[in-house]
């Protein structure tokens, strides 16, 4: 597996474990369909939320959050209009929501940083 593979899964990983902490249930990971690809599709009370994770190592090239572009966002809708054609028992009411996950590096007993993990709901 790639390192930039690798870093998308553990990414993937903590937000997953974060949003459960939180009380989400995860419905399901990495959904493909012709259109693309859906990170998490969570279920937060009643509603259906899309998310969109990603991960950096550091903030060298600007903040995960400004990785999701007007273009990943319009995806993403279209994306969460896939899967719920897919699933027509899924909840009516859904969200995009993002997540941001910098892992400057393993947490661990060399002292590294812990992982900041970011959640922004309702983007768009």
């Amino acid at each position: 597996m790639r390192a930039k593979d690798a870093l998308g899964r553990t990414g993937e990983d903590l937000a997953a474990d974060h949003l459960t902490a939180a009380g989400y249930n995860i419905l399901e990971r990495n959904w493909r369909c012709p259109q693309g690809e859906i990170d998490l599709v969570v279920r937060d009370g009643a509603t259906l939320v899309v998310v969109e994770v990603k991960t950096r190592s550091s903030l060298n090239y600007g903040h995960p959050f400004e990785a999701v572009s007007s273009a990943k966002l319009a995806r993403l809708y279209v994306l969460a209009a896939a899967w719920a054609r897919a699933h027509p028992a899924s909840p009516k009411d859904w969200r995009v929501d993002a997540v941001s996950v910098l892992l400057p590096g393993s947490a661990d007993s060399a002292g590294n940083p812990d992982p900041v993990i970011e959640h922004l709901k309702g983007i768009g």
